[in-house]
């Protein structure tokens, strides 16, 4: 640990939360060709998102795609996360958010990540999503 940590872990105000990063995932896809792929493969959109996702432009499909396959990376990679047991919303600022369920909350769980910071963009035929899990 560096001194500038212990120095910060010893000052930190008594009864405070001390958050710990249990988890980093990042991904990103080539709009295009994920949406060749989606024509390609008709089923694909339903298999990879909700109903509530589903209707999305393409660009808006490969990042929220993006964003589900940075947070398997950090939630370890492990086999048996379903697609549709998380998906991504949007507050009333427009912030995007997780919403877990079943075996992507029980992942979750067992890495102790209490919650989530995504980040989301898609520009340049790229769309790329950062995940950060807290404990």
């Amino acid at each position: 640990m560096c001194e500038t940590r212990r120095r910060e872990a010893v000052d930190a105000p008594a009864g405070s939360v001390r958050r710990v990063i249990v988890g980093i995932g990042i991904d990103v896809v080539d709009v295009a060709r994920f949406g060749s792929s989606l024509e390609r493969t008709p089923g694909l959109r339903d298999r990879l998102f909700t109903d509530a996702e589903r209707h999305l432009p393409v660009a808006s499909l490969a990042a929220r795609f993006a964003a589900k396959e940075a947070l398997a990376k950090a939630l370890g990679a492990p086999s048996g996360l379903h697609w549709h047991d998380c998906w991504v919303v949007n507050d009333d600022t427009g912030r995007p958010a997780f919403v877990l369920t079943r075996t992507v909350a029980a992942r979750a769980d067992i890495v102790g990540a209490a919650a989530w910071h995504l980040s989301l963009s898609h520009d340049a035929g790229i769309a790329s999503a950062i995940v950060v899990g807290e404990a």
